[in-house]
């Protein structure tokens, strides 16, 4: 693996692979240990889009492994002054960066770099457009597998929110296929549901209302609800949409009471989801976010080794 832009190829045995390595770095992943395979190595962040959570938890992978860490500006760099992309990505290669974490607005900006890049460099998508984010996919796998097993054939799993526009659901349920997951559930406003052709979704059933996607459910994972969307016409209000689509703890009931929660962030509390639930016992939102410094150094390792 060269590249880590997507998870649409990627079969069971490749994220498992990945997953497991994830697993053994945890120990070391929010403490400095001896673990410093990538002492001499530069990761560069361009990240063209505001993040929080895979900004930072890249530069502590990124660092935890030995590496030094260059976090590209954009307010203060060439590109405001008309230099490419690519031009950018060469002149930080001359440098002596070899792996770039990539996150943009446009779907095909990280394979546009990939494609550019040294036959020594590697480029991982942080988040692309509405097309993919490879790594939150795998680390929302990790937290799944920590409480619900390996097998996850047996697991009946619910999508909700914003799914047309969301690049996290889109590598969620290509890993969730991947992995042997048969029973998939897209719950949405009309106008936030996928394209029927979308090959993302593969397979998932489309419920009515969000007591049926619940109904028995093993894994809720629950999306932002982008409020451009009501500047749309997407979405009436939030109040509504709330009333319709939001998680609260009477509705989490409709699902299996060893049930657990997702939520990639950030988070619109009394929007698509009630603050006891966020903050309940069968949310794992925050475990996410640890286990995505482990998915990272993971990543990050393994396309390093190559």
């Amino acid at each position: 693996m060269r590249h880590l832009l997507t998870l649409e190829d990627l079969q069971r045995d490749e994220i498992t692979r990945l997953l497991d390595a994830a697993q053994a770095l945890r120990p070391h992943a929010l403490r400095r240990s001896a673990h410093r395979p990538l002492r001499g190595l530069t990761v560069a962040n361009l990240f063209f889009e505001p993040s929080t959570r895979t900004r930072a938890s890249f530069q502590l992978a990124a660092e935890r492994l030995g590496a030094d860490v260059l976090n590209f500006e954009t307010e203060s760099s060439s590109t405001r002054k008309g230099e490419t992309l690519v031009d950018t990505l060469r002149n930080l290669e001359a440098m002596g960066a070899s792996l770039f974490v990539v996150r943009h607005t446009h779907s095909s900006v990280p394979a546009s770099l990939a494609a550019a890049a040294a036959p020594a460099s590697g480029v991982i998508s942080a988040g692309d457009g509405h097309h993919s984010h490879p790594t939150q996919g795998l680390l929302d796998m990790l937290t799944i597998r920590q409480h619900k097993g390996e097998d996850f054939s047996r697991l009946k799993v619910a999508i909700v929110g914003d799914i047309r526009h969301s690049r996290v659901a889109r590598s969620d349920a290509q890993a969730l296929r991947a992995l042997g997951v048969r029973d998939l559930r897209l719950a949405a406003p009309e106008a936030l549901l996928p394209d029927r052709s979308d090959p993302s979704f593969a397979g998932a059933q489309v419920a009515g209302t969000l007591d049926a996607a619940l109904d028995g459910c093993d894994v809720v994972m629950m999306l932002r609800l982008q409020r451009e969307r009501m500047d749309e016409g997407l979405v009436a209000s939030l109040e509504e949409y709330y009333r319709d689509w939001g998680l609260s703890p009477e509705r989490l009931a409709l699902a299996r009471p060893d049930a657990i929660v997702l939520h990639p962030g950030p988070m619109n509390r009394g929007v698509e989801i009630a603050d006891a639930v966020a903050d309940g016992p069968q949310s794992v939102i925050l475990e996410q976010v640890s286990n995505g410094v482990a998915v990272r150094m993971a990543v990050l390792e393994r396309l390093a080794r190559r």
